[in-house]
């Protein structure tokens, strides 16, 4: 898997979700429930993570959708 976006908004997550979800990519998102342990500060930004063979799709979908800029560079 691969780090698609690393954000602390919630929602701007959410979103990323829906759409990933809308174009039947499956996905992860790691550390969302850290805030329960960082006191709710939103300090520890929440990583959405994509299986290898979707980076490419993912990523065309982010950027169709004008979030290019909160992806991570493509290394």
């Amino acid at each position: 898997m691969r780090e698609l976006v690393r954000t602390n908004n919630a929602v701007l997550v959410s979103a990323i979700g829906a759409l990933l979800d809308g174009a039947r990519i499956h996905y992860v998102v790691l550390d969302q429930n850290m805030s329960v342990l960082e006191g709710s500060l939103g300090i520890l930004p929440r990583r959405v993570l994509v299986a290898d063979d979707d980076v490419a799709p993912a990523r065309r979908l982010l950027t169709d959708a004008g979030l290019a800029h909160e992806l991570r560079p493509d290394a």
